[in-house]
């Protein structure tokens, strides 16, 4: 019989880039009793996380939540915008921007995948699984279809298989470069409220995110920010669309409602988990990350270990991506140190299964969290017979002590 009542002693490690720890001041706010989803207090409450979403968005426009995983906000992105046999045109940066083709397929659109063309040494297998979109291909696609058929523009921000966050500001400039009245959908599921992102200031038509990663709730709620050229193509598109129809969400959210049932609980977590968010400021939100991800790269490049991410200035603020030497399983590593040392890191995906695994440095954390998440990995290589050039321990604290967060003092003046 499976046992569900397994808690060591101690707090477990969750390292993964997503579902990301929960504070225990959002999951208080979850525990408050349930309301009726029609009466006056959810209209308060369904007004404060939309307007909300608007500004983690950084966006002027609508933001629509559904009760859904990331998945189901591509798919709503797609289906609202688009007619059967629409070309669309998606670049290829990991295991996510693939799974989002394989969506676009099932829903009978005509996906064309372009992405980095050249050799790769690094990882021959899983070539541009390790490097950002590059806008200038997107250009040059786009200038050779003088007939505008290819409707769309998919990209995704902060691929999380990888490790590797993109340009989308470039991605824009592209588009309009080439004169092109593609729609620009921009996946920021692991980017939204842990990486600058800036839906308004970019031009981004769909920007789809999700709650279990920077928002620092459980799974099971989902965003469309829509842009209003967006909301034009909704009038005309002819893909089949119900649960996923922004017209009568739109119609529903002006008074805080929705058109069905919502998740009503996690949305008291996502209005505590907006106040934190505002409180902290975004900017900071986002230096916040910057800096965990470069102590965790300083102790991965003490180790003499390759990081999946292979340029430098596109590293993500939210993960990284760890290469183990050729020969040694990265998953058996993996599940080493999660039964020795109760830390879960996030396994390789599709192409990079077995050869990497990520540490996710997101949301609720700190300096002590990551530094014991590195000597979790740096013992489990140990344990594994895995020769490192020098300890990424006394790198990572090398780095947090010469660049110190601000202090509780000072973050409570």
């Amino acid at each position: 019989m499976l046992k569900l009542d397994f808690h060591p002693t101690g707090k477990h490690f969750l390292q993964i880039p997503g579902p990301s720890p929960v504070p225990d001041r959002i999951l208080r706010a979850m525990s408050l009793p349930t309301i009726d989803h029609r009466g006056p207090e959810f209209g308060v409450l369904g007004t404060k996380v939309l307007t909300g979403m608007q500004a983690i968005f950084k966006t002027r426009h609508p933001v629509i939540i559904y009760p859904a995983s990331g998945t189901g906000a591509w798919e709503a992105a797609m289906c609202n915008t688009l007619s059967p046999g629409d070309a669309v045109l998606m670049y290829e940066t990991g295991h996510f921007a693939a799974l989002w083709v394989k969506l676009a397929k099932r829903l009978g659109l005509v996906p064309e995948v372009v992405g980095w063309s050249g050799a790769d040494e690094f990882m021959p297998h899983a070539p541009g699984w390790g490097r950002g979109v590059q806008a200038d291909l997107i250009e040059q696609r786009l200038r050779k279809d003088t007939e505008h058929r290819l409707k769309a523009v998919c990209v995704v921000h902060n691929e999380t298989s990888t490790g590797v966050t993109s340009d989308i500001a470039a991605v824009r400039k592209a588009i309009d470069a080439a004169r092109h009245p593609a729609l620009l959908m921009v996946d920021t599921i692991s980017g939204i409220a842990s990486v600058d992102y800036r839906h308004d200031e970019w031009g981004i038509d769909v920007g789809i995110g999700s709650s279990q990663k920077g928002l620092m709730l459980p799974p099971g709620i989902s965003f469309n920010a829509i842009s209003p050229r967006a909301i034009e193509a909704m009038k005309t598109a002819r893909l089949p669309r119900s649960f996923w129809s922004w017209d009568e969400m739109l119609e529903f959210n002006k008074d805080g409602y929705f058109p069905y049932t919502p998740s009503t609980n996690v949305l008291y977590g996502l209005a505590e988990a907006i106040d934190m968010l505002q409180a902290e400021g975004l900017d900071k939100v986002f230096a916040r990350h910057e800096r965990w991800g470069a102590g965790v790269r300083a102790a991965v490049a003490a180790w003499g270990l390759p990081m999946q991410c292979v340029e430098p200035a596109r590293a993500s603020p939210v993960l990284t991506g760890v290469v183990t030497p050729v020969g040694v399983d990265a998953d058996a590593v993996r599940r080493l140190i999660y039964e020795r040392f109760d830390l879960s890191l996030g396994t390789g995906l599709g192409k990079l299964k077995g050869r990497m695994f990520r540490i996710g440095h997101l949301g609720d954390s700190n300096d002590l969290a990551l530094l014991a998440t590195v000597a979790g990995c740096e013992m489990g290589f140990k344990l594994s017979g895995v020769k490192l050039a020098a300890s990424g321990i006394l790198a990572a604290m090398e780095y947090f002590a010469a660049h110190p967060a601000p202090s509780v003092l000072q973050k409570a003046a």
